[in-house]
């Protein structure tokens, strides 16, 4: 089926993404999202007041998050939008597309925004009260680290849902390292030219603020903390778990960034598009889950279900993005889908620049929607797996607007 709601092209953006603790972990990521969004709606000519709701999603909470979207909207001048606050881990950014996409879809509203940001860098450490614990202590956690190396259905960490994976498919290192080496050549692509590319939704080179948002504190030429693999680097690492064949190079590192799309009925698309002539469809949406401490393998399902609501194979589908924190994803998604690993995630995909959590999806489906433009138009299909062994997938269009 295809929504009513478009992509107005080129109303949407991302900010580089910084490996944690880098540039970006001294910012409140809900503040420097409405910074960044201030911004970039400003440099499009899209006047905030056009906007009439909006959606944010995160998952790392930060200070007042409290007050979510709201918050956010009011910051980045657009006091008079309310619109709720999603959390679903890494597939919060499907997620924040889809409920943009059904308040315009329901009629609810004509132009909407989804920001989704996230600060894996500093995490909250958590203190929940217990008068009732020996002596009135109370249950504490780590947000981010503690969650990587707990899900409390296990318990078991994330790299084991990878480590299991591998193990049942007969995945071994050394094809999880091929995929790297691959994987990393294709963003190599994205900084030709200048970062051709990544220019055409990311501000470049992007002014880092201060803490405080009043000056300029550094300068990002793109995305920080990329690796630069060899062969012979990667055949060097051991497993991080003894026994497995996971390795620090087969997977990706946490980061900090925001990204956002707005979207838009097809009268108001036309009106914010960069270019008229192009229309960026929504056809379709999935979700799935599957057995626990399988995380890897969510894709196929979720991707599957959005395939059928579009009424689509995935032979018709010209380009395939793809989450994928461990290089395990991306091969058992090949194995059960057909789709040659080197045709999935041209130009980069998160297990290069990195993994910020909320935004990382919106990021990829703005890269999907890019790549499609510079092929002259197709269809594209994003699956990304998220925590709880769960997944959620979209398929859009990009074609001449009838």
């Amino acid at each position: 089926m295809a929504f009513r709601a478009e992509i107005p092209y080129g109303a949407y953006w991302s900010t580089p993404f910084a490996r944690w603790q880098g540039a970006l972990a001294h910012l409140h990521s809900i503040e420097f999202a409405a910074y960044t969004a201030k911004a970039e709606l400003a440099r499009r000519r899209i006047d905030p007041a056009r906007i009439d709701h909006g959606v944010l999603g995160f998952s790392v909470p930060q200070p007042h998050a409290f007050y979510g979207l709201p918050w956010l909207a009011g910051l980045a001048g657009a006091g008079a939008l309310a619109g709720p606050t999603i959390m679903q881990a890494c597939a919060t950014g499907v997620r924040v597309l889809l409920a943009t996409a059904q308040e315009v879809e329901a009629g609810m509203a004509e132009v909407a925004l989804g920001v989704c940001c996230d600060r894996t860098s500093n995490g909250p450490h958590l203190y929940y009260p217990n008068p009732r614990g020996p002596g009135g202590t109370g249950a504490h956690e780590d947000w981010v680290l503690g969650n990587f190396d707990c899900d409390p259905l296990g318990p078991h960490a994330m790299i084991d849902t990878a480590e299991h994976v591998a193990r049942e498919r007969g995945v071994s290192t050394a094809e999880q390292h091929d995929v790297v080496l691959m994987r990393e050549a294709q963003y190599a692509r994205a900084l030709a030219d200048d970062s051709a590319f990544l220019r055409r939704f990311m501000t470049l080179p992007f002014d880092v603020p201060s803490s405080n948002l009043r000056k300029s504190q550094s300068t990002l030429a793109g995305d920080e903390g990329i690796n630069r693999s060899t062969a012979d680097g990667l055949a060097k690492l051991r497993p991080v778990k003894e026994g497995g064949s996971v390795t620090f190079g087969g997977q990706t590192h946490p980061a900090d960034g925001n990204a956002a799309i707005v979207v838009a009925t097809p009268e108001r698309a036309r009106e914010l598009s960069a270019r008229p002539e192009i229309a960026v469809r929504l056809l379709g949406f999935g979700q799935a889950r599957v057995a626990l401490a399988r995380m890897p393998e969510a894709t196929i399902p979720a991707a599957q279900r959005a395939l059928a609501h579009a009424g689509l194979s995935i032979d018709r589908i010209d380009a395939v993005k793809t989450h994928n924190p461990f290089a395990v994803n991306d091969i058992v998604f090949s194995r059960e889908t057909g789709r040659a690993l080197g045709r999935m995630n041209d130009w980069g995909c998160s297990l290069v620049w990195g993994h910020p959590q909320a935004p990382m999806g919106t990021r990829s489906v703005i890269e999907l929607v890019e790549e499609l433009v510079v092929r002259g138009g197709g269809r594209g299909l994003f699956a990304g797996c998220a925590a709880g062994d769960s997944a959620m997938a979209v398929v859009v269009e990009v074609a001449e607007r009838r």
